[in-house]
């Protein structure tokens, strides 16, 4: 059972909202420098260039893979003690990248950004905890809150690597895999600050409804399908780019530029997504979401010139933020308080399962289609789920009770 005292408690929402994002803002910057510079170490290292982008998919698949484990450490020790598990893998994700880059070992790296994907898996946890004590009303406004630590992220990474990649001659990021650990160890820190809710020690009879009743809502559905359009997407896209961009003569620097102003239009609209769902509501804002990844496309597939590539990731960026905000604010829809860490890792499981596919098949891509190809792909994806959103958003909401 849940402490009572800390039911729809918008104060303390506030206070763990505020930890979380400074939290967010600095274990952030690890998944920010292994997206950058996965798919570049990833061509050095790589027995075949169609395997470069491995190293993003080991994290992906990763993320997926921790979502479980997370949830199941959250139920059985709470949800602090799951997120400092996960800053011990982030902490060993650098250490291993950085030996990886000195031995030049591909395995190796692919075993380092695997781990990353464990500590991004307990980093996503972060937006529901913020939720778990806020009330209705204040519940989209806490969870774009935490997300809002993202725009520093979106700077300390990229900076991160243009300030350490050389510091290590001749081994390129070794230095900067390092720091990045650093970084790890101060967003434990701030994790100490975080009052979550006890581990349920016991639920009554008819409390949790089974999975799969709970799976079968359409709202659930759709809500999944929302998270993997605007997670999946934007996964395919900003994997692949860098690399695209190395392919057109741009620079490393130009890249991380580019994933820079990316990862702040991820998180910048937090300071007002949750203001939008309130006022304007969900479908609203997914909607625009998926309008603005479809723009980011357009302009990918338009040209390849450095202004394209950043205006593009921008837009992606953008679009991520309110499609993803949205469709995290409708899983907590769909379950009670008691069934919550069971929905949210399943939700998790889904959105980041399907971006394994989309992580295996952007090395390929990149390789044997091309940048435009990659692009056009998002276009069926958003068509078919804006469809599906639409459905929903002319049928009631209905708030789930346990044991109906």
């Amino acid at each position: 059972m849940r402490d009572p005292d800390i039911l729809h408690d918008d104060r303390l929402a506030r206070r763990n909202a505020v930890v979380l994002a400074l939290t967010q803002a600095l274990g952030g910057g690890n998944n920010a420098v292994l997206i950058a510079t996965g798919g570049i170490v990833g061509a050095m290292l790589a027995p075949v260039r169609s395997l470069a982008t491995l190293p993003v998919t080991a994290f992906v698949v990763g993320l997926w893979l921790g979502t479980l484990p997370v949830g199941a450490l959250t139920r059985r020790y709470g949800r602090r003690a799951a997120f400092q598990c996960g800053t011990v893998f982030g902490i060993l994700t650098g250490l291993l990248c950085s030996a990886a880059v000195v031995s030049g070992s591909f395995l190796l790296f692919n075993l380092g950004t695997f781990v990353g994907g464990l500590y991004a898996a307990a980093m996503q946890g972060y937006r529901f905890a913020a939720a778990d004590s806020a009330s209705a009303a204040f519940r989209p406004k806490a969870i774009a809150w935490v997300l809002v630590g993202g725009v520093a992220s979106g700077v300390v990474g990229p900076q991160l690597i243009i300030l350490t990649k050389d510091l290590w001659p001749p081994f390129l990021f070794a230095a900067t895999f390092l720091a990045q650990s650093g970084l790890a160890v101060l967003a434990g820190l701030m994790l100490v600050f975080l009052r979550a809710p006890p581990p349920a020690i016991e639920t009554p009879a008819g409390a949790v409804r089974p999975l799969r009743e709970i799976a079968a809502q359409p709202r659930f559905i759709v809500a999944v399908a929302c998270g993997i359009a605007s997670y999946g997407t934007m996964n395919l896209l900003m994997t692949s780019a860098p690399l695209a961009m190395l392919d057109c003569s741009l620079s490393v620097g130009d890249a991380a530029l580019g994933l820079q102003w990316h990862v702040i239009a991820m998180y910048l609209p937090s300071f007002f997504a949750g203001s939008m769902i309130v006022r304007w509501g969900l479908t609203r804002v997914i909607i625009t979401g998926l309008a603005l990844i479809g723009a980011s496309a357009a302009v990918g597939i338009a040209g390849v010139t450095v202004w394209h590539f950043w205006t593009a990731l921008v837009l992606l960026g953008l679009g991520w933020n309110f499609a993803f905000i949205g469709a995290t604010t409708m899983v907590t829809e769909c379950h009670t308080p008691q069934e919550r860490t069971v929905v949210q890792p399943l939700n998790d499981f889904l959105v980041f399962g399907a971006m394994v596919v989309g992580s295996l098949s952007s090395g390929m891509m990149i390789a044997n289609a091309g940048w435009a190809v990659i692009n056009a792909v998002v276009f069926p994806i958003i068509l078919v789920v804006a469809g599906l959103l639409l459905m929903q958003a002319i049928r009631p909401v209905r708030r789930p009770t346990a044991g109906t």
